[in-house]
């Protein structure tokens, strides 16, 4: 789906995946934000299995990547704007807001920004503050390939690095990689900038007012689980807060554990919280 989202933020032509499902009243609707230097195909097992099961899917392409133009904007509140005027634009009502790494981010500052839009909040791969290393920064401007590289290195789990592959077949390091290519020169070091920027997190999280759930895998080391200690703790006591721990995978969670990330979102969009506790 493409559309022009015009108005004071970009008048840009914008593309949406849908899941290959065309969007309905009647259904909810998921609201998948990618990270830094990938689009929306990042997402593409979980988007196909919400939109075939019942469920309106929009995952964009965020300005300056994948098949959006425009350029990249520059900071996180600027992109939760954006993601704000795109669910206007679509007359999408409550929405589940899902986000990746710095999509997390974005999906962050939606949620806080306009609380009473967001039904559930799902942070996957998210820590706050999110720096970033002055070594990856510095290569996003001067050394793509590099930069790459050390994503690739600090994104994946040694079994991942290997070879190993949840679909028979698939180098996902190579696929990342050329998945980071394909964006325009300077996307890379915009995104990463933001995140490395971004001093709201715990503010944010203090405004959220719908279930939340913080998912994290085990073998991290951009995001760890034990950094996301700090902005657990920033929620309000009273939202419902899940926390879910994968144990084979790394920060590229959506292509090393596809199939468990994809359990985790469904059953938390399928769980009651009306006892205020978490699912178990």
């Amino acid at each position: 789906m493409r559309l022009n989202l015009s108005g004071h933020l970009t008048d840009h032509i914008t593309f949406c995946y849908t899941g290959g499902q065309r969007l309905e009243r009647d259904r909810p609707t998921a609201l998948f934000i990618h990270g830094a230097g990938h689009d929306h195909s990042v997402w593409t097992l979980q988007t196909r299995y919400f939109a075939h099961h019942g469920w309106n899917v929009i995952a964009p392409d965020l300005p300056g990547h994948g098949r959006t133009n425009g350029p990249a904007l520059e900071s996180i509140e600027g992109l939760a704007q954006w993601i704000l005027a795109l669910a206007h634009k679509l007359g999408t009502e409550h929405p589940v807001v899902i986000g990746h790494s710095m999509g997390a981010l974005i999906a962050l500052q939606v949620a806080a920004t306009a609380p009473v839009l967001v039904s559930r909040l799902a942070l996957v791969g998210a820590v706050a503050p999110m720096p970033v290393a002055p070594a990856l920064l510095d290569a996003t401007l001067s050394n793509r390939d590099k930069a790459h590289a050390l994503i690739n290195q600090w994104s994946f789990a040694p079994h991942s690095q290997t070879g190993a592959s949840s679909i028979p077949g698939m180098n996902l390091t190579a696929l990342n990689e050329r998945l980071m290519q394909r964006q325009a020169p300077g996307v890379l070091h915009t995104d990463m900038a933001a995140c490395n920027a971004y001093a709201a997190g715990f503010d944010a999280a203090a405004r959220v007012r719908c279930p939340t759930l913080l998912l994290s895998s085990a073998q991290d080391r951009m995001t760890p689980p034990k950094a996301i200690a700090p902005l657990a703790a920033a929620f309000d006591k009273d939202i419902p807060l899940t926390r879910v721990v994968l144990p084979d995978a790394g920060h590229a969670m959506m292509s090393e554990a596809p199939s468990q990330v994809l359990d985790a979102l469904w059953a938390f969009v399928n769980s009651s919280h009306a006892t205020g506790q978490p699912p178990t």
